[in-house]
């Protein structure tokens, strides 16, 4: 096995609860994909109240969805 040496501040060493001095490296990919998907959450939510998709109620996406598949079933 080999070991590869990362210097992490001890901001994000909290921020990211790594928890000891060594990390598996599989634990470390499992936190970085954690935190990409965490930041396009974000920014999807953010889309989506600038575009006013925060606001559709439930019948309204059902109604979208429903507009969709009548659409691809009619072409």
């Amino acid at each position: 096995m080999r070991t590869v040496k990362i210097k992490v501040s001890e901001n994000d060493f909290r921020k990211y609860n790594l928890g000891s001095e060594d990390v598996k490296f599989s634990d470390l990919i499992d936190l970085i994909h954690a935190e990409y998907a965490r930041k396009a959450l974000l920014e999807c939510n953010e889309i989506s109240e600038k575009i006013g998709l925060s606001n559709m109620t439930l019948d309204d996406i059902n109604a979208e969805i429903k507009a969709v598949r009548d659409a691809k079933n009619h072409s």
